[in-house]
């Protein structure tokens, strides 16, 4: 069983930690897991901050590994407060001697091509500045995610929002994927939270995830801080998962949309405080809501 003084190092090679958020997660931890050997040649020492599954998989898993460690977070405390928690439990040294540089972060439901951490570190190490470091992110079908993205400004974040699902093409949507070349090394306003190696040093810095994102967003926002801190975000095209994409989330789609325009509020808010920006705050609120009743009657009538 994985406990907090079973995770030991071999041949005097530091693990490497790596935290990932569970919540019901079936199958694909065990994939998860499974890929995560040969993802790197060095050892790891994985915390699985669970949210309060119902399935027993990640207990299960944890029960089964020597280098998986269950932790129970208190309840569903969302994704960024999830990743705090297990990030405490490592820095606290319940887990032992990890690496001090870097640690991932990941969703369960991904998936390691062979070698994909190692050249993860690789490239963080080219790039001293780098706060975190993602990978090249396969689709299921096939395709290339746009996980390297600019920051959304007001204009191109409400462009989007607007037109993204209608109009996929439209220019605030293509500025805010900023996807046009998704096989080059190169800097990004933000990464993906789906797979992360991150900078201990930056993580700390900047005081982690925000928990007020629930859900969605707190990537975004993540890279954004990043950044303000004097950090940067780099995509490394050369290390490659697959992500299944929103196992947890497929049958509350009317849920998520909510929490996701909470979010978009919140990261907008935040970076339009002034009491003069009061209107604009407004206006995005209304627009948001507006926007959920039309995707809502949009679905009601396909579904009809």
């Amino acid at each position: 069983m994985g406990t907090l003084s079973s995770i030991v190092n071999t041949d005097n090679v530091t693990a490497l930690a790596v935290v990932t958020v569970t919540y019901s997660p079936g199958h694909y931890l065990g994939d998860f897991l499974k890929s995560l050997e040969s993802a790197t040649n060095r050892p790891t020492a994985v915390v699985l901050a669970d949210n309060g599954s119902t399935d027993s998989v990640p207990q299960a898993a944890a029960a089964g590994r020597d280098d998986v460690v269950f932790l129970d977070t208190g309840g569903n405390i969302g994704y960024g407060g999830g990743m705090n928690a297990g990030a405490r439990l490592v820095r606290s040294g319940a887990l032992g001697e990890v690496d001090e540089e870097f640690f991932l972060i990941s969703n369960p439901d991904v998936t390691f091509t062979p070698g994909a951490l190692d050249k993860l570190v690789e490239c963080a190490r080219r790039n001293p500045q780098a706060a975190a470091v993602g990978p090249r992110i396969v689709e299921p079908d096939g395709s290339y995610y746009p996980s390297a993205r600019a920051i959304p400004t007001l204009v191109t974040g409400i462009g989007h929002a607007l037109f993204g699902t209608i109009w996929p093409s439209n220019p605030w949507s293509r500025a805010y994927r900023d996807d046009a070349d998704m096989s080059v090394e190169r800097e990004a306003g933000w990464l993906s939270g789906s797979c992360l190696l991150v900078r201990w040093d930056a993580f700390q810095q900047i005081g982690g995830f925000d928990e007020r994102y629930f859900m969605y967003m707190e990537d975004v926002d993540l890279g954004d801080r990043f950044s303000r801190a004097g950090w940067s975000n780099v995509f490394c095209p050369e290390a490659i998962i697959t992500h299944a994409k929103g196992h947890s989330t497929q049958a509350h789609a009317g849920a998520m949309l909510r929490a996701h325009h909470d979010s978009a509020y919140r990261f907008q808010a935040d970076r339009h405080p002034q009491w003069w920006q009061a209107p604009v705050r407004l206006a995005l609120k209304a627009g948001l809501r507006l926007r959920g009743f039309a995707l809502s009657a949009l679905a009601c009538r396909s579904s009809g």
